[in-house]
């Protein structure tokens, strides 16, 4: 292990598939909080899903046994509001999704608007229905710009899977013929957010994550170094089928806490 690791003082680590499977704690999880509680070390949990508030990810976090502080998760739907509010302050938007987005784009003093909003807002919810998705295609061709808070077309629950922003977003864009921007990883926007919300430099900086296709890129794109952890989506196998590396790759967050120890 490149002895580059432990000189490392901010760590970024994505949550399902890192930290846990649904209501399961992976192995090494509450070592790894420890290790950066009692070496003050600065960390930030980065979660691509834009459902729950930094409190309601710090409860869950906590019935499953670590406790960590709501200010140090960094939800899409955080960075769908940084991003909204730099672009256009005091925009107003016309958005679905659930308390996770509504929370964060109204501590962003952007208001909600079904009528002719600047945006219409796209984030995971298990409200979607055929009104409010012909609502935002009829916004959209009135002059609307389509966000998603992530492009992830699925989302990991205990039984399987279900559609994510990419997938409910997909008929607005159909039916629109206009391409959504998303937010969420791998766009490096959030990426280099979060390593400005840590008050780090990229150097100094790495992201712990379980895809490639989100977690990593958007570390090699913000120039932060990589650690694919195997206890999630990709597989060792997969990994040579990108054209981009990890800096390092690990089984799980077990094996990273040993090698920092």
């Amino acid at each position: 292990m490149p002895e580059g690791l432990k000189e490392k003082t901010a760590f970024i680590s994505d949550m399902d598939g890192v930290v846990y499977h649904g209501n399961n704690l992976l192995p090494g999880a509450a070592e790894f909080v420890r290790l950066l509680e009692e070496r003050q070390l600065r960390y930030l949990f980065l979660t691509n899903s834009s459902e729950r508030t930094p409190r309601e990810l710090a409860e869950k976090l906590a019935r499953l046994g670590v406790r960590v502080s709501p200010e140090h998760f960094y939800t899409s739907a955080l960075a769908t509001a940084d991003f909204l509010s730099r672009q256009k302050p005091g925009c107003t938007v016309f958005a679905v999704g659930e308390a996770g987005l509504t929370n964060a784009l109204y501590e962003k003093g952007i208001t909600m608007n079904d009528v002719d909003p600047d945006y219409v807002v796209i984030g995971e919810t298990r409200t979607y229905s055929f009104e409010r998705l012909e609502k935002a295609v009829r916004l959209v061709l009135g002059g609307a710009k389509l966000i998603g808070t992530n492009p992830d077309l699925t989302g990991p629950v205990e039984n399987g899977i279900v559609p994510a922003t990419g997938a409910l977003i997909a008929p607005i864009e159909l039916a629109t013929g206009k391409k959504a921007y998303f937010i969420g990883k791998p766009n490096p926007f959030m990426m280099r957010r979060a390593v400005k919300f840590l008050n780090a430099m990229s150097r100094e900086t790495v992201i712990i994550g379980d895809r490639m296709d989100t977690d990593v890129i958007a570390g090699v794109e913000a120039e932060v170094d990589t650690v694919l952890v195997l206890s999630g989506v990709t597989k060792q196998e997969d990994i040579s089928r990108f054209a981009y590396t990890p800096r390092y790759v690990m089984s799980g967050l077990a094996e990273l806490v040993e090698k920092l120890s």
